[in-house]
């Protein structure tokens, strides 16, 4: 049975087996909030994973470890958010009761609403793809209802609305006050997370829109993704001082960070002319999402997406598998691949995503591990080069597994 993707997969890993991840929740206990693990494994991701046994040279045991991650990691969000949340027809992470439709005939959306669906009809903003959103009938499940749709609107694509988990830990930190007031005006750089916090280390310019249930509202994994991207103080991004276009999809929703949150912050960034977005989320293929990529890509919207911490032997993730999308891994600070990155099926730029500092959400500095937080530093080199060929041009060749090599090597800030 294929499970949703976790971001807390590392922490698993390291502390071995039979190890309890302890979660920090938010206030609100949104999705997007959490603040890391704690301390303990903290100081394992510190040193090398040579250190925490032989698992790097054991790909077996490190596909067992990553998977048992997974199972936790769904299996806790189930029990804490079982009214929110459900698994889908594929045993992935979704917003309960709630079925995406696109490309559906008017006369097989009054056939589902005569059968008891709820319906929802928008095209969304600044890629004007037309949606609509079913509400499954109390008492039926999403796989039974799923099943349902598709043989009633068989000329749809009919999918849940599934969740995309941040691919990274990070240090402990309190949510702090929202950076960012007014709007951001000429070129940014697009990020798609939780909200950004304010800190010293963001110098530019910082616009927010929630897309989500008390969004935006400041997120350690936000703020932590924005410093790599524009910091200038004690954390230095790829591209300093660049303005942020920051959407958090997470907010305190427990279902945040879902396909349709994601498909409204990528049009809210085509409508406003974004040359980059940084997505930081790994999470099943999706229709609506792929639509939604394809058309920001379509009105010039360059996507950099992390591969994830699943290992190599779990499914391709996405949004980073999507053609066009420029997909990332991270590198440690010796220059290897993080053996717990995912995979993509393609994988373009490897980063430094590890033995690294980010900003914390209360002010300060913490150490950061995943692939979450190489794509960011992609990104902004991608802002700052201004194309894709240019980029290129600055990779460093590495293994086959860094894609066209490595790029920002020299961007990892360390104490």
């Amino acid at each position: 049975m294929r499970l949703g993707r976790t971001w807390i997969a590392v922490g698993l890993l390291l502390a071995g087996p039979g190890a309890q991840a302890q979660l920090l929740p938010s206030p609100g206990g949104g999705l997007g909030q959490t603040a890391g693990v704690v301390p303990n494994l903290l100081n394992r991701v510190d040193g090398t994973l040579d250190e925490a046994g032989p698992d790097r040279l054991n790909p077996a045991r490190l596909a067992e470890r990553l998977t048992a991650a997974r199972a936790a990691r769904i299996g806790d969000l189930l029990r804490r958010h079982g009214d929110s949340i459900e698994l889908d027809d594929r045993r992935e992470p979704a917003r309960r009761g709630v079925i995406l439709l696109t490309g559906a005939k008017t006369t097989s959306i009054e056939a589902l609403r005569g059968a008891g669906y709820g319906v929802e009809s928008e095209a969304l903003e600044g890629i004007e793809l037309p949606v609509t959103r079913l509400m499954v009938p109390q008492g039926r499940s999403l796989p039974r209802a799923l099943k349902q749709v598709r043989s009633i609107a068989p000329e749809a694509q009919a999918s849940a609305d599934n969740l995309y988990f941040p691919s990274g830990v990070l240090t402990m930190a309190t949510a702090a006050t929202l950076a960012g007031a007014g709007s951001v005006r000429g070129r940014a750089v697009g990020l798609i997370d939780g909200g950004v916090a304010r800190h010293a280390s963001l110098t530019g310019e910082v616009e927010q829109r929630g897309f989500v249930r008390g969004a935006p509202k400041a997120s350690s994994h936000g703020t932590a993704v924005a410093s790599l991207i524009s910091g200038t103080g004690i954390i230095r991004g790829a591209a300093p001082g660049a303005p942020l276009l920051a959407a958090d999809v997470y907010g305190d929703d427990p279902a945040g960070g879902s396909a349709f949150a994601i498909a409204r912050a990528l049009g809210w960034m085509a409508a406003r002319g974004v040359p980059v977005v940084t997505v930081s989320l790994v999470g099943p293929d999706n229709p609506l999402l792929a639509g939604a990529i394809r058309l920001a890509r379509d009105k010039g919207v360059a996507i950099v997406a992390a591969v994830g911490n699943d290992g190599p032997a779990a499914p391709p993730a996405y949004p980073a598998s999507y053609p066009d999308v420029v997909a990332v891994t991270g590198i440690d600070g010796r220059g290897r691949l993080l053996p717990e990155a995912g995979r993509a099926r393609h994988v373009d730029f490897a980063a430094p995503g590890a033995d690294m500092n980010a900003a914390r959400s209360d002010g300060g500095k913490g150490r950061v591990r995943g692939t979450s937080f190489a794509a960011p530093l992609v990104a902004g080199r991608l802002f700052a080069a201004g194309n894709i060929g240019a980029l290129r041009i600055e990779a460093k060749p590495g293994q086959r597994e860094f894609g066209r090599g490595v790029i920002c090597g020299n961007c990892r800030n360390i104490d």
